[in-house]
Formats: structure tokens, sequence, C-alpha cells
């Protein structure tokens, strides 16, 4: 049984701050369709930065549509290009404070392993700041008392020194180890680089598998700390139909729902509920289970469907 959760925007923000251009988000729609999909988790991003100025958040205000049984699943983005942490440790405690009960989990950093657009892998100090900020967290949350779990994540690592797990793990050691409340794994398969049909199930297994085996093995995750699934979708667009978007989500929640005992997985996320722009036809911007004016496409019975017959 899994835990299901989505990201409830449609809009995003680059490296620099920048919103995606497109259809303005509608909070109200946004709340009566999670109504109807029924996830337990609501993604949002905070993206920190004392040398930009403010802190950018997608969707504004996340915390609104943890409601109706839903917690927020809450990322901290580090985008401080400087070396002094205080001001983000001081960051990351408020956030605990600030969300309390309703906060589920608080991931620190967001794909530190590359550098690329939504990665944090270009700022110099990003992995002292996932170290020592899951250690900020776990320590505000048990000074709190309260149920919340620390983490940080990662895109698929091909390379085989596992180099950004296996530095990881040598520069916060056996605390840093034990403080992790779950590691999680944001990936695309068949969006960026084509996956043929029939071996598509194999190839999300093979993902899966290499991900505990391999770079959570490189940094001394043991077997038992969980696994979440903190983004997957499928974009359609321009000979990428919406019947296809449907059966993708189907596959693989059903190939990590196969895997989650073995492998220990215990969430799944879908990136996102709704597309930036649908006429826009760019992938990059349908990546929604409901078109910009919130008309769902199949994907999105779909997925209330697995939810209701998957979910914890």
């Amino acid at each position: 049984m899994l835990h299901f959760g989505i990201y409830p925007g449609g809009l995003g923000a680059d490296l620099n701050g920048v919103v995606t251009p497109g259809p303005r988000e509608d909070a109200a729609r946004i709340d009566e369709r999670l109504d109807e999909l029924r996830p337990h988790l609501v993604r949002g991003y905070v993206h920190y930065s004392d040398a930009l100025g403010g802190h950018q958040e997608a969707p504004p205000r996340p915390a609104r549509h943890a409601t109706n049984g839903r917690r927020l699943d809450l990322v901290a983005c580090f985008h401080e290009p400087g070396e002094d942490l205080s001001g983000w440790l001081a960051f990351l405690r408020g956030l605990v404070r600030e969300h309390g009960d309703t906060l589920a989990t608080l991931q620190v950093g967001e794909e530190a392993n590359h550098d690329g657009p939504g990665g944090d892998g270009g700022f110099p100090q990003v992995r002292r700041a996932i170290v020592e900020g899951v250690l900020a967290v776990r320590d505000e949350v048990d000074r709190l008392g309260l149920d919340v779990l620390a983490g940080c994540n990662s895109t698929p690592v091909f390379d085989p020194s596992q180099e950004f797990w296996t530095a990881l793990g040598r520069l916060g050691g056996r605390e840093f180890i034990d403080a992790l409340g779950y590691v999680g794994l944001d990936f695309f398969p068949d969006v960026f680089r084509p996956v043929p049909v029939g071996a598509f199930g194999g190839a999300v297994a093979a993902v899966l598998r290499g991900f505990r085996e391999r770079s959570l093995a490189a940094a001394g995750v043991p077997a038992t700390t969980p696994i979440h699934v903190t983004e997957h979708g499928w974009a359609t667009g321009p000979d990428r139909s919406y019947a296809r978007q449907a059966d993708v989500l189907e596959s693989v929640v059903r190939t990590v729902d196969a895997l989650s005992e073995p492998l220990h997985v215990t969430t799944y996320e879908h990136f996102s509920l709704r597309d930036a722009d649908s006429d826009n036809p760019d992938v990059m911007f349908q990546f929604g289970l409901v078109r910009s004016d919130y008309t769902p496409k199949p994907a999105f019975a779909r997925f209330g469907s697995l939810i209701a017959e998957l979910g914890r």
C-alpha cells in the first residue's frame, strides 16, 4: 500500500525565481480537483536565496491546499551562492515551526546531483546545505515533538562511481544517514529520452532498483530507509496522446506498488495536477492530469482510481 501525492500547481519557477508563463493558478479549482482525487500529500516548493531577496513559492502558498485530510510535502530548494549557511538553517527551522502538524515531510534541497533546470547542483555549498539542513530539521522536529520526516532527493544517477551519493554519505556520516526519514527520487521515463513501449515497465523497475542498490547503498543509506518517488510525470503534446499518458501513469504506479515491499518504496507523487499552458505545444508545459483550464484528461480519473485501489 502506498501514500499518494501530487504537485497541485501548473506554474513553476526556474533557477532565477522566474515564474513560467501561462494561465494563472486558481486555488479554488485546485482544491476542487484535489478533493476528487483524494491524495494524501500535496507537494510544494520554496526557493531560498538571501542573494536574490525573498522566497519564491510554487504553487503560491502551497500549505493552503493541505486540507481535507491532506498533508504538506514541502521542498526547500537551495539557491544561495554564498558560504554562510546560518540563514538557511534558520529558514528550515522556521518552516518546521510555521507548518507544524500540517507538514508531513520536508525535503532539503532539490535534485542537487545536477545543475540543469530544476536542480540545485550549481550552488557551491549545496551538499553542506543538505547535510546540515537535514540535521537541523530533524533537531527542530524532535524538539517540538512533531511527526515530520526530513529527507533529500536526486534524479537517477547512472555513473558507476555514484559520486554524488558517495560524497554526500562521506560528508554527512552516520549522524546524517540516521537523521534521514526518507530519500526521494525524481524521474520522468520516456519524456527526455525515449523508451520503447515494450521495454517501459522493465526500465522503470531498473531505475528503482538501481536507486536503492547502487545510489543509496553508495551513501550508506540502509535498506530500511523509505524511498519516496517525489516526482514522476509524462507530458502530453504533439504525437503524445492523452490516452498514452494515462497508460504510462498506470504502468509506473503499478510497478512502484509491485516493488514497494522489496525496495521499501512507500510513496508516489505525481508531477503535476495541471498543465502550465495546454495551448503551448512544448511538452514542458503539458505535464498535467488536467488542462490549464482544469478540465480533466483521461489520466486524472485513472490516477483517482489507482489512489482508491492502492492507497493507504
